[in-house]
């Protein structure tokens, strides 16, 4: 894997390329900005105000200017306090809006964060068949920089530029209209190459916003296995990769910060053309009594203003350009429909259900291998507080019980009942509650121990927490730990054993206290004497609750009630151990390969 070439990023569909081409597809922001309307209203106003102020001191340096030659020292004194007065209203008014606008920003990106995380978690597994974990999480923490950025500064110094650029425009030419006129004929010219150029760059932004994701992916998914690349020393095949993937990140934006030099370059050049031939034009009638030298200072001055706001813009309009391909990113993960969605009204478990499970017919295959039959054909019913092995080889839908049951997947037919109801008419957190998982792998958070466990009841208390620890054989080395319960166990546990990791995830099962237990693999990580421990305490906790059992070592469900043979996504033989063994066939060629003939006798 690691010698592959790196994947390019998913081309979008021809819509969302289309899509991408408008910046309009910011609007997907107004939603998170509609409830802060009174702050958006404020921070606005404040814009306003300076603006409004920037453009009245160019008035206040022109009555200056020309008040020295006034003989009136009074009337030149009340020029120059106007002009503090009015920068010391700007100074405030920016402030009030750096404030306001950057509350704003902070606010709508950590909302826009909360969204998008609240809809990934909850979307079903074959979500994360289609993209990297990593890549979500770039745009979760990357592309919403990016928005923060814009929302709290591009925005609002675009739209207090485009103020200035309106309201400079207007005062030049009640200044001097045949100035004006010249420095009009001039803004088509600095625009065309702002929205000629403007369109490579978005183009360029989104490329260089997927290369830094699928960096960010290729980075994650080795990390999270480091272990594994150093113990078949892969650093380096693996650092290859990702030096690949970022040099494609750092090409695609060394193109986006070429094309967008040159609009500068090209923008800065023709703006203060602009500013010297009307300087020169200016000059030459103040030399003519047709304007006074405050006036010509005044017109230059919001010329200056006005160049700035143009270029101003130009710079913002990039921004906004990447703000605007990230913002689709991010839209994209809100707007992604689940397969496994739940139903508009869902029906309520009946009150008395113990944990009835039938599958009818079912078949299903798994999105990314459509050709393979994960099941195909299965029916089986489990009676409330039986205890239910599923055996055979790996692949042969075993597992694979255990993800349509907990609705991460839909059936392709048939139906699947709990209690009499239909699974997809019912929201999942309703059934899901009803039952404990011990996954194969058991996933440790980077908490303490003690947390660890009660993620699987988190209202328990301390006492039923270390009670859960003795039923699952964990007591003991946790104990053992430099804080006891209280020890940090770190990310994914790193800091524990593979046995420990199963024991807590044990654990963690028998304190939710589930009418359903689901154990997948659950001893296949412990040794001998925590096996027996283990199995003696899930024993006792599957009396009077129904239990399934997926498990390649047989020891683990020789007293299970029934036992279900898998092969090819079908069940292919049904009993007890004994009668199973007695049988023949698969399930005893698979006890032959595990006990000795007198352990299959006993």
């Amino acid at each position: 894997m690691a010698d592959t070439p790196p994947r390019p990023p998913a081309a979008p569909a021809s819509e969302e390329r289309e899509k991408s081409k408008k910046i309009g597809s910011l609007r997907a922001l107004v939603p998170f900005l509609r409830p802060y309307v009174l702050l958006l209203a404020a921070a606005g106003a404040s814009l306003v105000l300076t603006a409004i102020v920037s453009l009245t001191l160019p008035l206040a340096v022109r009555r200056v200017v020309d008040g020295f030659e006034t003989e009136s020292a009074a009337l030149l004194d009340q020029y120059f306090l106007a002009a503090l007065m009015i920068a010391v209203i700007l100074a405030f008014g920016t402030g009030l809006r750096y404030y306001l606008v950057t509350r704003l920003g902070e606010r709508v990106v950590a909302d826009i964060r909360k969204a998008v995380f609240d809809r990934v978690i909850g979307m079903s597994p074959a979500f994360y068949e289609n993209i990297m974990t990593g890549e979500v999480l770039s745009r979760i923490t990357t592309d919403t920089t990016l928005l923060l950025s814009v929302i709290s500064s591009s925005v609002s110094i675009a739209l207090r530029n485009l103020l200035i650029l309106m309201g400079g425009l207007g005062l030049m030419l009640v200044t001097s209209p045949k100035l004006a006129g010249l420095v009009l004929l001039i803004v088509p010219i600095i625009i065309l190459p702002i929205v000629f150029l403007g369109r490579r760059l978005r183009v360029l932004s989104r490329q260089n916003q997927d290369w830094i994701a699928e960096s960010s992916g290729n980075a994650s998914e080795t990390l999270l296995s480091v272990q594994t690349v150093q113990a078949f020393t892969h650093e380096i095949p693996s650092a290859l990769r990702f030096a690949a993937v970022t040099e494609r990140s750092f090409d695609s934006a060394k193109s986006r910060i070429a094309t967008r030099a040159v609009m500068t370059v090209i923008v800065i050049t023709l703006v203060f053309a602009g500013i010297v031939s009307v300087l020169w034009i200016g000059a030459r009638d103040v030399r003519a009594d047709i304007m006074t030298i405050g006036e010509l200072i005044q017109f230059l001055i919001y010329a200056i203003m006005v160049a700035g706001s143009v270029g101003a813009l130009s710079e913002i309009w990039g921004e906004l350009q990447r703000a605007s391909g990230a913002t689709e990113r991010l839209v994209e993960l809100l707007q992604t429909t689940d397969s496994v969605a739940d139903p508009d009204v869902g029906v309520p478990l009946p009150m008395t259900g113990r944990g009835a499970i039938t599958f009818e017919d079912v078949r299903f295959h798994y999105p990314t291998r459509p050709e393979t039959a994960a099941l195909d054909g299965v029916s089986l019913t489990v009676k409330p507080g039986e205890t239910v092995a599923l055996v055979g080889p790996s692949g042969a839908g075993k597992s694979t019980i255990f993800q349509l049951l907990l609705r991460f997947y839909d059936p392709d037919s048939g139906r699947i009942t709990l209690d009499g109801v239909d699974l997809r008419d019912v929201r999942r957190d309703a059934f899901r509650a009803a039952m404990a998982l011990v996954p194969q792998d058991p996933v440790i958070f980077a908490t303490s121990a003690r947390e660890n466990i009660r993620f699987g009841r988190p209202e328990a208390s301390d006492a039923e927490v270390e009670a859960a620890a003795k039923a699952a054989a964990a007591h003991g080395f946790l104990s053992a730990l430099p804080d006891g319960y209280d020890t940090y166990v770190g990310e994914r546990g790193i800091m524990l054993s593979g046995g420990q990791k199963q024991r807590i995830a044990i654990a963690r099962a028998i304190l939710r206290d589930a009418p359903i237990l689901l154990l997948d693999e659950a001893t296949s990580a412990l040794d001998a004497e925590s096996e027996r421990a283990v199995q003696d305490a899930v024993a006792a906790l599957s009396e009077g609750r129904t239990t399934l059992i997926v498990a390649h070592r047989l020891a683990t469900v020789k007293q299970a009630d029934r036992i279900l043979v898998f092969a090819d996504g079908q069940i292919v033989a049904e009993g007890t151990h004994d009668s199973l063994v007695a049988e023949g066939g698969l399930y005893a060629r698979l006890a032959r390969l595990q006990f000795t003939d007198g352990a299959i006798e006993e």
